[in-house]
């Protein structure tokens, strides 16, 4: 019986149970990942969820990295790391053209959340994501604030766009929608949801979009390593900031705690996760 791709990546459980872990490329050993999590000041459960694994697929090696960022619930970002991935590698033409197959993956994972709004709640979730393929190609998507920054020579280089509803107000009030900042001091989809793309939300849909941010980078040897993080990290951190922070810790899992804890020592209320690849 042919292997499911679930089956083959192994994303049957997140990475996401415990506080922190760590693990490196069987390909390329000098790459390695860690990752960390803290949970906010909120009283509520911890809404950030976490992939970060190296697996071999079809005799290739994939590393697989995500934030799930959720709201309202941490249902759907529970969901999206069982699932969004096994989504991306069903598709046909993945290994052809991986950023199509992502953006579909990623309008097809929003639609069965939809569909199942039942079972999964009314809740939503941001995302970024990256597959680093073969140790040489990463491909990288997201939807709302989580971000992915990589460091090139020293320098932050973003592999994301913020989806903020100012940027996107035109679009949002051609779906019949409004921005406006209030309740509270920052811009928000009907008053309500501070992204302008996520996934889930099926109140808000009509007016959101989970159509992703994609960005193809290759990994050469200027790349030194990549942040994935939360909003909880970027609401204090600059993108260089965050860089520099970590240019001198070696260990993977060892930088992604720092960030964490550089963030909460900045008063982030907010949930933190982190997950940074070392290339060198």
């Amino acid at each position: 019986m042919k292997e499911s791709v679930k089956e083959k990546v192994g994303l049957g459980a997140s990475a996401s149970s415990a506080d922190s872990g760590k693990g490196k490329s069987k390909m390329a050993k000098q790459i390695t990942h860690g990752f960390h999590l803290v949970k906010g000041k909120a009283f509520h459960e911890m809404e950030d969820y976490v992939v970060a694994k190296f697996k071999e697929v079809d005799d290739n090696e994939l590393g697989l990295f995500a934030i799930f960022d959720g709201h309202l619930s941490h249902v759907i970002p529970d969901y999206l790391c069982s699932h969004l991935f096994e989504n991306i590698l069903n598709e046909p033409n993945f290994w052809q053209e991986p950023e199509k197959a992502i953006k579909k993956a990623y309008y097809i994972t929003d639609k069965t959340i939809l569909d199942k709004a039942t079972d999964l709640g009314k809740g939503g979730s941001t995302a970024v994501t990256a597959i680093l393929i073969n140790c040489q190609k990463l491909v990288v998507a997201n939807v709302g604030d989580s971000r992915a920054v990589i460091c090139q020579n020293g320098v932050a280089k973003p592999l994301s766009v913020d989806h903020e509803p100012n940027m996107e107000k035109d679009e949002i009030e051609n779906r019949g929608g409004f921005v406006s900042n209030f309740p509270g001091d920052v811009p928000r989809v009907d008053g309500q949801l501070a992204v302008a793309r996520a996934f889930g939300d099926k109140s808000l849909k009509m007016h959101l979009s989970s159509e992703p941010y994609v960005t193809v980078e290759t990994i050469d040897d200027d790349a030194e390593f990549l942040i994935l993080a939360s909003d909880g990290l970027w609401k204090v951190m600059s993108n260089q900031e965050a860089v520099d922070s970590i240019k001198g810790i070696k260990d993977a899992k060892s930088a992604a705690e720092h960030l964490a804890e550089e963030a909460v020592a900045r008063k982030s209320s907010d949930d933190i996760s982190v997950v940074v690849v070392k290339f060198q």
